[in-house]
């Protein structure tokens, strides 16, 4: 019997049924023949490639599977990713980088496993990847932005200094245990990813570059991510891009020109981890004065941090917007309508939601105090 008639039976019998018994037939059929996993891998990397055609990105497969599975399905499908990536066509310095993300092969071993075991999780990742949704292409969006980049869309310019000052006061923000400091800091960091953008748009206009805006995809990870959501809807919003919301697979998609993208990632990942720390604090000071910490207190904490968040933030893009010089506003209006025509092209059909479970006062009170705290903007106050 070749290797590849073993294969075919085992995916018959697993792939296409969800019962556990159709799960164990085909993973005995592939552990009696060690013959077949050369072929069994090489179905995987299709599988990979497969995802790919239909929208997804590296970061977006271990996302899902991470969410669906466990840590020996993550192992294999990063292993299919690598082994995959030297046979497909550049995709440029994102894609690269989520690559580049799935870490060195073999950094950590691997548990022993049984072959039954082995097989029965990589039959349960291939089910799982034969099920994936076609999600909207960033490809078009990506080879746009790369107008100016070279061939393939790769980026030949090195990250900026600029980013990598903000890079560092945001960790630095996010490390200290002194709320006066994280403010300052996060103020700085948020007054030098504004001054980037204006930067980039600049010298876009003076080399007369065509590149239009990208795309990315987030993870809004539970618990709590429809608050987490709005959070980041609001940073996309001030910082010129727009962020759709996928509930159902955990991630919203922002769209916007690269260096903007660059720092709604940056500035949600460090919002997140102070929101974390002050939603920590808050419960002990809860806890301490007999009061019980509940998941509507947390739900109500982060939605308030998420909204008075995002009207500071909105109040600071306002202000940055009146400082700039009148020859660069039709270039910051134009942008703005590229990301909108963007967004639409993407997504022609959009929906809205309320936010649910904002139900607990202290909660609520407790997050706006905290984000009150995160100011994003030099010491300006809002009402």
């Amino acid at each position: 019997m070749s290797t590849s008639s073993t294969v075919d039976r085992a995916f018959r019998a697993a792939l296409y049924a969800t019962t556990d018994d159709a799960l164990d037939t085909g993973a005995s059929l592939l552990a009696g023949d060690p013959a077949a996993d050369a072929e069994l891998a090489r179905r995987g990397e299709e599988f990979v490639a497969n995802a790919w055609r239909r929208g997804w990105q590296p970061a977006d497969l271990v996302r899902i599977v991470r969410r669906e599975l466990d840590d020996a399905h993550l192992r294999i499908v990063t292993g299919l990713i690598r082994a995959q990536a030297p046979h497909d066509r550049p995709r440029g310095p994102r894609w690269a980088a989520q690559l580049d993300a799935l870490g060195t092969p073999g950094a950590a071993p691997a548990p022993r496993t049984d072959r039954f075991s082995h097989a029965t999780a990589v039959l349960e990742l291939y089910r799982l990847l034969l099920r994936l949704p076609t999600l909207e292409s960033l490809d078009e969006a990506a080879a746009e932005a790369a107008g100016a980049t070279g061939p393939g869309g790769r980026d030949r310019r090195p990250e900026s200094r600029m980013l990598g000052r903000i890079r560092a006061l945001l960790a630095k923000a996010e490390a200290t245990g002194f709320p006066e400091e994280a403010e300052a800091l996060t103020a700085k960091a948020q007054e030098l990813m504004a001054r980037h953008s204006v930067d980039e748009a600049l010298l876009a206009v003076r080399a007369h570059t065509a590149a239009g805006p990208g795309a990315c995809r987030i993870g809004v990870e539970a618990p709590y991510e429809q608050t987490k959501a709005v959070l980041l809807d609001a940073i996309a919003d001030a910082n010129h891009c727009r962020a759709v919301w996928n509930e159902s697979l955990g991630f919203s998609t922002v769209v916007g020109f690269d260096a903007d993208l660059e720092a709604v990632e940056l500035l949600y990942t460090s919002l997140l981890v102070q929101a974390g720390t002050a939603m920590t604090k808050a419960e002990a000071a809860q806890k301490a004065g007999g009061r019980k910490r509940t998941k509507t207190f947390r739900q109500s904490f982060l939605a308030a941090y998420a909204h008075r968040v995002g009207a500071r933030l909105a109040a600071a893009a306002e202000g940055r917007t009146s400082g700039v010089s009148e020859d660069l506003l039709p270039v910051l209006a134009s942008r703005d309508v590229a990301v909108t025509e963007r967004l639409d092209h993407l997504f022609p059909e959009t929906t809205t939601t309320r936010l649910r479970g904002v139900s607990d006062a202290a909660g609520w009170e407790e997050g706006a105090r905290a984000a009150d705290s995160a100011q994003v903007e030099a010491r300006r106050r809002l009402g």
